[in-house]
């Protein structure tokens, strides 16, 4: 096969804040046919999720920072087009973290392959991906029984939707908030929550007297800030936490103060953990074979928020941060 022209986004410069389009450039690059062991891969759906913000900071994380004049990265699905390693063959489905770029090659220990009769296929860049094992994750660190009452902040978001509907599923009273009024109709509709509000129009503390006025037994965070300092005040004692993401700082310029009452850890003795997906890449086949049959079953929804196009790529991460996503956000690129 000759030489292919594949378009890719590149980082040009570090955002300060809210990244805007002038950190994003596009450029073309020239992909060689595949070498032995290697395939080559046209990417049919990508994922932009909000831990990439971090990246583009130049300082040390869980993570290497994305660098300037590179192709950014992150979770694609793809088919492949030309395959010179024995375990691939072309038409196979297979995801990877090889995102921002309509084609590649890569070794195929870098490819996982996906069944193609599953249906959206980025599903597998969702709930059947690191964002449902987020989720899942999550609710296995900390022992969640039947009968807790469990917040989920973010709760319209991709890992929130999905570790609420699984509370549920586990036999909680699941509570949620979201930034909009649509959002709440779909945690309450569509994923069984049992209650919701909108932050945006009802303080967070107010809100979880209402929904929890016994307070709570589990407290899942996307957000963090002014939500897990009325989160902390909700907790009852021995109430557990999950720390998974903090998305209300993640464009501030400096850090912003933390929480006023922290020294509700120490009178209702609660715990607290930090969640990284990375961790908990070896329980794949656990998580894959629960979810897989609770989606296949009905059980388990699964909504995406679709945008189409390379082009838009960036309009669609930066979106993120304005809430514009329900459910997990999707790129879509032509397939041929």
């Amino acid at each position: 096969m000759s030489k292919i022209i594949s378009r890719e986004i590149r980082l040009a410069s570090r955002p300060k804040g809210l990244p805007s389009a002038a950190n994003f450039t596009m450029a073309q690059t020239e992909i060689e046919p595949p070498h032995e062991g290697e395939v080559l891969v046209r990417n049919l759906f990508m994922s932009v999720d909000p831990y990439m913000r971090g990246r583009m900071n130049d300082r040390k994380s869980y993570v290497p920072p994305f660098e300037i004049g590179k192709p950014l990265e992150g979770g694609a699905l793809g088919e492949i087009i030309e395959s010179r390693a024995p375990n691939f063959k072309a038409g196979d489905a297979v995801v990877t973290g090889l995102g921002w770029r309509e084609f590649f090659k890569a070794p195929a220990k870098a490819l996982r392959a996906v069944n193609r009769e599953v249906q959206p296929l980025s599903i597998y860049l969702g709930l059947l991906g690191t964002t449902g094992l987020t989720a899942w994750a999550g609710l296995q660190m900390l022992e969640l029984k039947p009968g807790e009452i469990v917040f989920v902040s973010g709760a319209a978001g991709a890992v929130g939707s999905v570790a609420g509907q699984l509370a549920k599923l586990r036999g909680c009273h699941v509570v949620g908030s979201a930034g909009t009024e649509e959002k709440v109709r779909f945690l309450l509709n569509d994923c069984g929550f049992d209650s919701s509000f909108n932050y945006k129009t009802q303080p967070v503390g107010e809100a979880l007297k209402h929904a929890a006025p016994e307070g709570l037994d589990f407290y899942f965070d996307n957000v963090g800030g002014e939500t897990l300092q009325a989160a902390l005040s909700a907790m009852k004692v021995h109430g557990r936490i999950i720390a998974c993401g903090s998305i209300s700082g993640y464009n501030d310029e400096k850090p912003m103060p933390g929480p006023s009452n922290l020294f509700n850890i120490v009178t209702k003795r609660l715990t607290i953990k930090g969640l990284l997906v990375l961790d908990w890449l070896s329980r794949w086949g656990d998580f894959e074979k629960e979810v897989s049959e609770l989606y296949r079953a009905g059980r388990l929804k699964n909504r995406e928020t679709v945008v189409e196009g390379l082009d838009r790529a960036v309009e669609a991460f930066i979106g993120l941060f304005d809430g514009l996503n329900v459910g997990k956000m999707i790129v879509k690129l032509p397939s041929s």
